[in-house]
C-alpha cells in the first residue's frame, strides 16, 4: 500500500472518529510504554488496572510503545472490541505527559496527536463548554 493511500485512510478513520464520537466519550491515555504484541484482551487487561476504567464503557484507550512509532486504540461497540493500531514509517508521536498511569484528553486532543501535533507546545483558545 503506498504511503498516499495510508495518508487517506489514516484521514477517513480520523474525520470519522471525530465526526461520530458523542461528547460523553473520554479518550484515556495509557502513560506507561505498552507492549504492541497486545491485542483484544491483553489490552482491556491493561484498560482496567492501568486506566481504572471499565473497557466495556464504551471510552477509548490509547496505548502507545516504549519508541513512541506505535499506538493502539482499544474500544467496546456495540457487539465486541475494536482494535486501531498505527506504526509510523517514520517519526514518532508525541504522547502527553502527566502525573499518575493515565490522563483523559479529548477527542479533538485525540486527533491532533495521530495527526502528528505536539500537544505541549499546542494552545487551545478559549471555548465555550456544556456544563457536565
Amino acid at each position: 500500500m503506498s504511503s498516499g493511500c495510508d495518508r487517506n485512510l489514516l484521514h477517513d478513520v480520523l474525520t470519522l472518529l471525530r465526526e461520530i464520537l458523542p461528547s460523553s466519550v473520554r479518550v484515556l491515555v495509557c502513560l506507561h510504554p505498552t507492549d504492541m504484541r497486545r491485542s483484544f484482551v491483553g489490552l482491556a487487561a491493561l484498560a482496567e488496572s492501568v486506566c481504572r476504567s471499565d473497557p466495556c464503557s464504551g471510552h477509548l484507550f490509547v496505548f502507545g510503545n516504549r519508541r513512541h512509532d506505535r499506538v493502539k486504540i482499544l474500544f467496546r461497540d456495540t457487539d465486541g472490541y475494536v482494535v486501531y493500531a498505527k506504526r509510523l514509517e517514520e517519526g514518532t508521536f508525541r504522547f502527553p505527559s502527566g502525573a499518575g498511569d493515565s490522563l483523559t484528553i479529548s477527542s479533538e486532543e485525540l486527533w491532533a496527536l495521530l495527526s502528528g501535533i505536539d500537544l505541549s507546545s499546542a494552545r487551545r483558545r478559549k471555548r465555550y463548554r456544556l456544563p457536565v
